[in-house]
């Protein structure tokens, strides 16, 4: 569809947006440019060197928006080794821009810069593909950040007077839970009205509207060792006991609609003829609803008392639902029908639908802040070799939330329906 076709249903969202609108289709292929050159950069979770790097890049790019710019040092997360001992875990600093923070409409957009690949993974450097634009971050997000950033410098160069204050979250860590910028994240959607983060959209161009919450625990068992030919009798066996809390864990999935167990590794044991005295198991969980996220939470607590419980072993629980669940609420619904208006108005017949994966969205959600997730470029195959951003909607995603932008500010779509 050209611009042209767009400008009639777009003029309820405001005046004058057409120019702004042909701008952004301009700038698709210097969107998708600037989202390659991001994911060359290395910017694993854990991978400070390559995120400080990483975040030059988003400073830089944030210079052309007004307002304050500004780097958060995040304080360290804590996580369980393989031996069982809890240590704290550094992460690179969060990227903060504040725009009129006095404005009486108040978004709060947010995203990441960290990506699941560390430097030692093979899946390393971008590449195209006819559309689709492949490479470690590409939808999941620096292809987002590239959205949100073009959305907003189209929103600023608008003559209309500015209602809508913003502030930006740009964070290291989601990939790994969120768990050192949870507190912002969480400070940031208590005083906004609504959000906006930018995740992928599926490849397909369905948004999502309702998530799962999820937590992530490591069960801590310590046994005790001996020698299996002259003292096996006064072994205590941390992998058994694990083993027997996983079995114990999978036999709960189907137990309550929705909530799921899922065992991902057991660390623990060594030479064979060593009774082992250390285990950790880790596993997550994933739940519909706040209910449902208490029961599955419960029974985790349930399952390693019973572990700590057998002679001679003590296990200790460590994690939690750190990902809310974010449900389908009449503000969500008003919400996902702002965004299907915009998408009308560019001729885009959105679909939504729930999804089992967590995100920021969640956080913002479970500060009282209703939000839309999904608003970067369409895309699939995340945490993979085989991640793909479809090159031609980029301009298209930057377009619908600068009309979500501009519908806020004009008063059409109107946030008191959303947050008092």
């Amino acid at each position: 569809m050209s611009a042209d076709q767009s400008i009639q249903p777009a003029a309820r969202l405001g005046t004058g947006l057409e120019p702004y609108l042909q701008r952004l289709d301009a700038e698709n292929e210097a969107l998708a440019t600037r989202t390659e050159a991001w994911s060359a950069i290395n910017s694993g979770s854990f991978e400070l060197e390559g995120l400080k790097r990483m975040r030059a890049e988003v400073l830089a790019a944030a210079a052309a928006l007004p307002g304050e710019v500004s780097e958060i040092e995040l304080q360290p997360s804590r996580r369980v080794r393989a031996d069982g001992e809890i240590v704290e875990v550094h992460h690179g600093a969060s990227v903060r821009i504040r725009v009129r923070p006095e404005a009486p409409i108040q978004a709060a957009l947010t995203g990441h810069y960290d990506t699941v690949f560390p430097a030692s993974h093979p899946f390393q450097r971008p590449w195209r593909e006819g559309d689709k634009l492949r490479g470690p971050g590409v939808a999941d997000m620096k292809g987002g950040i590239a959205v949100m950033l073009a959305a907003l410098q189209a929103f600023e160069a608008t003559p209309d007077e500015k209602r809508v204050g913003y502030e930006v979250l740009l964070s290291p860590d989601e990939e790994v839970g969120s768990l050192a910028s949870a507190p912002l994240l969480a400070e940031l959607g208590a005083r906004a009205h609504v959000g906006l983060t930018y995740e992928p959209a599926l490849a397909d161009g369905a948004l999502v509207d309702a998530r799962k919450g999820s937590g992530n625990f490591s069960l801590i068992v310590k046994g005790r060792a001996a020698h299996v030919g002259r003292a096996f009798a006064d072994g205590r066996n941390a992998v058994v006991a694990a083993a027997d809390a996983a079995l114990a864990l999978d036999a709960l999935n189907g137990r309550r609609e929705g909530v799921t167990f899922n065992v991902g590794a057991i660390d623990g044991g060594g030479a064979v003829n060593v009774v082992p005295d250390r285990a950790v198991l880790r596993f997550n969980i994933r739940a519909p609803d706040a209910e449902g996220a208490a029961w599955g939470e419960a029974q985790a607590r349930r399952i390693a008392e019973a572990a700590g419980a057998r002679d001679g072993v003590s296990a200790r629980l460590h994690g939690g639902m750190t990902r809310p669940p974010k449900p389908l609420t009449d503000q969500q619904r008003t919400i996902v029908r702002w965004t299907r208006e915009a998408g009308q108005a560019l001729g885009l017949d959105l679909k939504f639908q729930a999804s089992g994966g967590v995100c920021e969205g969640n956080n913002l959600a479970a500060a009282g802040c209703p939000n839309i997730d999904t608003l970067g470029p369409c895309g699939g195959g995340l945490h993979s070799d085989q991640e793909f951003a479809l090159i031609s909607t980029f301009s298209e995603r930057a377009k619908l939330s600068f009309l979500l932008l501009a519908g806020l500010n004009s008063g059409v779509f109107d946030v008191r329906s959303l947050r008092p």
